[in-house]
């Protein structure tokens, strides 16, 4: 499938539900979104190729025979086939989740090329609904960043309740800094990168805008208390750059 440029915030404006002051409407994961999402992750999200490719290896160290891994909030399937591709037992399975129709359809038809065999599940559903079972990886790739932050504690804590012994959770998000120079500096040094991917002002200014009510990002010592709190024995951060980053927590 060709990756479709993302210009929806080049054309802002058109959609008659949006926002009369600032052009665009709130940020969500429908069909337009879904045909361009490859384009604008890559432009968007400093190093997301290398978080998707490390998860993969993650999952081939900790998949377990017999177990399930989770892909919550799937979007296209990247983290999935990275995952697919590097399992090495026959009986294991991945349960792919997300709450758009339109983004699992093309997610469908990406995993019906791909040639690996673990078995996929693709699940229409909110992440909060998912029952986690014999887990041995889940992994959420900029996914809680859009749950309600009231019900974040309790997602995290029925992940920690469905892993098996010795599994593991990935958890990629959008963060804030506690010190508000550092916070306005990596916020200033992501706008830099999307205008080196051909992102104009304008385009990063209607984006910023649709996404700050939907994507609530927090801080990194924030999301290491969630995990500590719901029993998790070691988390820390593997990878960041600039306001990015992706954590692993041990059971």
């Amino acid at each position: 499938m060709t990756d479709t440029r993302d210009t929806i915030y080049a054309n802002a404006g058109s959609d008659p539900h949006s926002d009369p002051l600032t052009g665009v409407s709130l940020f969500n994961f429908d069909e337009s979104v879904a045909r361009v999402f490859p384009d604008m992750i890559r432009r968007s999200v400093p190093g997301y190729s290398t978080i998707v490719s490390m998860t993969g290896l993650l999952a081939g160290r900790y998949a377990t025979p017999g177990s399930t891994l989770y892909d919550l909030g799937c979007s296209l399937g990247a983290s999935t086939l990275a995952m697919r591709q590097n399992i090495r037992h026959p009986d294991c399975r991945i349960v792919a989740v997300d709450n758009s129709a339109a983004m699992l359809e093309r997610c469908r038809s990406i995993v019906d090329t791909d040639t690996h065999h673990t078995r996929v599940e693709l699940v229409c559903s909110k992440l909060q609904d998912v029952v986690i079972e014999r887990a041995s990886v889940v992994v959420l790739n900029f996914t809680l960043q859009f749950v309600p932050r009231e019900e974040r504690d309790e997602v995290v804590a029925r992940i920690y309740r469905g892993l098996l012994p010795g599994a593991i959770m990935v958890l990629s998000e959008k963060v804030t800094f506690e010190d508000p120079h550092l916070d306005e500096l990596n916020i200033d040094l992501h706008h830099q990168f999307k205008r080196a991917n051909g992102y104009s002002d304008l385009e990063i200014a209607r984006k910023r805008n649709a996404i700050e009510d939907v994507l609530l990002p927090e801080t990194l010592s924030h999301h290491r208390q969630r995990m500590a709190g719901a029993g998790f024995s070691s988390c820390d951060v593997w990878f960041q750059c600039f306001n990015f980053a992706s954590l692993i927590a041990l059971k």
